[in-house]
């Protein structure tokens, strides 16, 4: 069978400090057969599936791939091979399958490379998308793995009650907006940060959030927890790490939970700042939790099920911001680290 042509967006480089647009490029020299040998078919162990990529996600966790990683047990994702495609999740459409749970035609979800197509050796970390009536690009987003984090992190880990004080850092991002319209659907009070008055803005007129302040404009951010939350907090969701974490701790109350997402302040220092009031863990008895989404796939259709009729009903907005081709891939992703994402960061490579 003929080969066509497969843009794919490679690491040049292992990256230090803060990443930038060329440390990635486009390749558009790959080529790739649309169909899989029979012995891929038949005789293969790894049960490739061949699909045509639609959305590919971009998401703050990319960034710790894009360096080497110490440490990693094997159950882990590795680092990014420099001169190979990066991967994160994405949607597509199997073109070609040897695996019996999938074929021709399905849309899926799950783990992919940012190419235009990709040959998957691990496909049981797709899965296939049963509702098509809303948008492909939410399962990169709300109905995909940004989204089961939201859920997971705050009813799961957090155990809301009617009537708390819910804070969200990173709050207009792809894991954030969804934690403050749970938290305001529980009767919370909700309070977010995010890096701009837009931002903020959409935070309260748009999602439903009580209150939102712009961190860059906060020097003292202990006094704007005293300001936004008198009574203290009762829980914390946690996307940006230290200075910001070390101020909440100061202002958590007693019994309060922290769901630690992410720490995107976090990932491009060359050394990680401290976080100096750890003992308010002691003196308050909070439960600080760090998790990751991968940990809890299982739920993923009793997640869908929650998800789906709030859509449908318009009572959860979702916010996109999607950029057009592979090519625009490398700015959209290292754009999420200056903020110039507002909403979840997509790049549509349906096309």
């Amino acid at each position: 069978m003929a080969e066509v042509s497969n843009k794919q967006v490679i690491l040049r480089e292992y990256v230090t400090g803060f990443p930038k647009e060329s440390d990635l490029y486009v390749n558009s020299t790959a080529t790739i057969k649309l169909k899989l040998s029979e012995p891929e078919h038949e005789g293969s162990s790894k049960k490739l599936v061949l699909v045509k990529n639609l959305y590919l996600s971009c998401d703050p966790y990319q960034r710790l791939f894009m360096e080497r990683i110490e440490g990693l047990s094997s159950q882990s994702t590795s680092s990014y091979t420099p001169g190979s495609p990066i991967y994160g999740h994405g949607v597509a459409k199997v073109l070609d399958s040897g695996h019996p749970d999938l074929k021709a035609g399905d849309l899926v979800w799950g783990t992919t490379y940012w190419e235009e197509y990709s040959r998957i050796p691990a496909p049981e970390g797709l899965i296939k998308i049963q509702h098509t009536d809303v948008p492909l690009s939410y399962y990169t987003g709300i109905l995909g793995m940004p989204g089961l984090t939201a859920y997971v992190g705050f009813y799961e880990i957090c155990s809301p009650k009617k009537g708390e004080h819910v804070f969200i850092s990173a709050a207009a991002g792809a894991v954030g907006q969804l934690v403050g319209q749970f938290a305001k659907l529980m009767g919370c009070y909700v309070v977010g940060s995010a890096g701009s008055k837009e931002k903020v803005d959409l935070l309260k007129n748009e999602l439903g959030f009580d209150e939102a302040f712009n961190y860059k404009e906060e020097a003292d951010l202990n006094a704007a927890f005293k300001r936004y939350f008198p009574e203290g907090i009762d829980i914390y969701f946690e996307n940006v790490g230290g200075k910001m974490l070390d101020a909440v701790l100061l202002n958590m109350r007693v019994h309060g939970r922290i769901a630690v997402c992410g720490m995107i302040s976090q990932y491009n220092l060359d050394q990680a700042e401290g976080v100096t009031n750890l003992m308010h863990l002691v003196y308050k008895r909070i439960r600080l939790h760090g998790f990751s989404v991968r940990d809890h796939y299982h739920l993923h259709p009793k997640f869908v099920e929650f998800m789906l009729p709030y859509i449908r009903q318009g009572k959860i907005v979702y916010v996109e911001d999607i950029v057009e081709g592979l090519e625009s891939g490398p700015r959209a992703l290292v754009g999420l680290f200056k903020g110039l994402n507002f909403g979840k960061q997509v790049v549509d490579v349906s096309t």
